[in-house]
């Protein structure tokens, strides 16, 4: 079951700019998209797509979290780092302060820092769920998790957190 996680909790860019959670937190909810340091990871790309092209402009700060280092975030994320806030986390610290035991994960987190929606594992019912909620929360748009004719990975309890 996800928990608070720690506001203090340092959390830093691909490029090497670090803050706390609490400090990135301070002017837009967060949506973050936590994918496992797998090459397989990269089939949540365009899912991740699909929900930051319509949460971007709301009040949520769309972001990838990578449980590795930059080197490898680069090669799953293959050019979208340049486009959206990534954030790379080679000890999965953030995952395991929220409570997590599986990636990829789809997380909701209020200004506060506490937690709003998670899914974990790969759920398309249950991350649709979550893309509601920061829809309604944010009273905009609800992206579509998986759209017809949308390719999207099998569901799967995904990775476990080591």
């Amino acid at each position: 079951m996800a928990r608070n996680p720690d506001p203090g909790l340092e959390l830093a860019t691909i490029a090497g700019v670090s803050r706390t959670l609490d400090d990135w937190s301070t002017m837009f909810h967060l949506c973050l998209v936590i994918l496992p340091d797998r090459p397989e990871a990269d089939q949540w790309i365009p899912v991740a797509k699909r929900i930051f092209d319509v949460l971007g402009d709301s009040n949520a700060r769309c972001a990838y979290v990578v449980t590795g280092g930059p080197l490898i975030a680069g090669r799953i994320l293959a050019g979208e780092e340049t486009r959206v806030l990534t954030f790379v986390d080679p000890d999965s610290l953030l995952p395991k302060s929220l409570g997590l035991t599986h990636l990829p994960a789809f997380v909701h987190l209020r200004q506060d820092t506490s937690v709003g929606e998670v899914a974990q594992g790969w759920d398309p019912v249950a991350w649709q769920q979550v893309a509601s909620s920061v829809g309604e929360m944010m009273a905009w748009s609800v992206p579509d998790i998986t759209p017809p004719g949308s390719s999207s990975p099998a569901p799967t309890a995904g990775w476990e957190i080591l």
